[in-house]
């Protein structure tokens, strides 16, 4: 081989070196960011089961006794099920909220304007979530990062799927038919 051919090689390999460490800093860096945004959407979600039990326990008799009981079994179930079941407990909470009738007279409204707003931080929260899963899901499964192997140890993330009410809204059908 000449040497300008080995030039090329070296200058190839080099590339590929750099391309490497650099494709394996962004990989770190978007596990931190998963790593953030879960921390903040996982606030979020207890904030709402304490809301929701708080609800539950200091207004049971506005309530009624079958949905005071199904929404404390749902939020307990939101706070202390493990990773698997989280996505069912929370839909299963969720569900519940949402059919809570819009005025509950002698519930405060600063507890209701709560639940609003931690809603409103959950779908935010799960979106960013969300971006971060799927962006490490883009960048694992291009070629070369597959072929190289690149973070072939660490398991893929998973998205955080919860119902939230807006499917109606974004499909452009009604929630009330």
């Amino acid at each position: 081989m000449t040497p300008e051919a080995w030039m090329l090689l070296l200058a190839g390999v080099v590339l590929l070196l750099a391309w490497t460490a650099w494709t394996l800093t962004r990989l770190r860096r978007l596990e931190g960011r998963m790593a953030r945004a879960w921390t903040v959407l996982d606030t979020r979600l207890q904030q709402r089961a304490a809301l929701a039990a708080d609800l539950a326990s200091e207004h049971s008799a506005v309530l009624g006794e079958d949905r005071t009981t199904r929404l404390k079994t749902a939020a307990y179930q939101a706070r202390e099920l493990p990773a698997g079941d989280r996505e069912l407990a929370e839909n299963a909470l969720g569900r519940e909220l949402r059919a809570l009738p819009a005025d509950l007279p002698g519930v405060p409204p600063a507890l209701l304007a709560g639940l609003a707003e931690v809603e409103d931080r959950i779908a935010l929260a799960r979106r960013f979530y969300n971006d971060a899963v799927r962006d490490t899901h883009l960048l694992r499964e291009r070629r070369l990062p597959r072929l190289l192997r690149l973070h072939a140890d660490q398991p893929l993330p998973r998205f955080f799927d919860v119902e939230d009410g807006l499917d109606a809204v974004t499909s452009g059908t009604s929630a009330l038919r």
